[in-house]
């Protein structure tokens, strides 16, 4: 199965999907290529070191959103991927992505969805005053964090939680999910 993954930030869930191809816990995973909305992206060196194609579709370099949309949709199908992986990418894609890739756009997201879409998960959780929390690894579709549900699991908060700490937490469970989702993925 090939994945084109897509980062914004460190790429700390790319380095945990890097290390299971490496190690064969996703041995019919084959990462084509590694994207990024942005130069300097430490996700996009991660890959890089790693020996894996790396690309940048920077969103500065475009007048209109439509543009950079149109631009990280051809670049993406160039790789032929069978799913495409935003990992951190913290970019609203366009209605051309989303129906060049339908079905097979796979995002994470830090909260138990539907509850707390958007960017803001994990602080809105947190103000809303739940006890639970949790991550979720769904279909990305048109609307925000409303695709299929592909796995979830919950995160107690801790009293003495930060928004900071929770994540951090969070991410450990996101890395595990998103591993897991893509090795069923690519056995079927």
């Amino acid at each position: 199965m090939r994945i084109v993954v897509l980062v914004s930030g460190t790429g700390s869930n790319l380095q945990s999907v890097i290390d299971a191809v490496a190690d064969g816990t996703m041995e019919n995973v084959q990462i084509a290529a590694v994207g990024a909305d942005k130069h300097g992206t430490f996700g996009v060196e991660r890959s890089a070191a790693a020996g894996i194609e790396t690309f940048v579709v920077n969103f500065k370099d475009y007048a209109a959103r439509a543009d950079w949309n149109h631009a990280l949709t051809q670049k993406c199908l160039s790789y032929e991927p069978d799913f495409v992986v935003s990992s951190g990418f913290m970019r609203i894609v366009g209605e051309e992505f989303i129906n060049a890739f339908d079905g097979t756009y796979i995002n994470t997201h830090p909260a138990l969805l539907p509850s707390f879409p958007g960017a803001h998960g994990v602080r809105d959780a947190m103000a809303y005053g739940v006890k639970v929390t949790g991550c979720t690894v769904h279909i990305a579709d048109a609307g925000v964090d409303t695709g299929p549900i592909l796995r979830q699991e919950a995160v107690v908060i801790e009293d003495d939680d930060t928004e900071d700490s929770l994540h951090e937490r969070i991410k450990v469970v996101e890395r595990r999910l998103l591993i897991a989702t893509l090795a069923d993925l690519a056995a079927k």
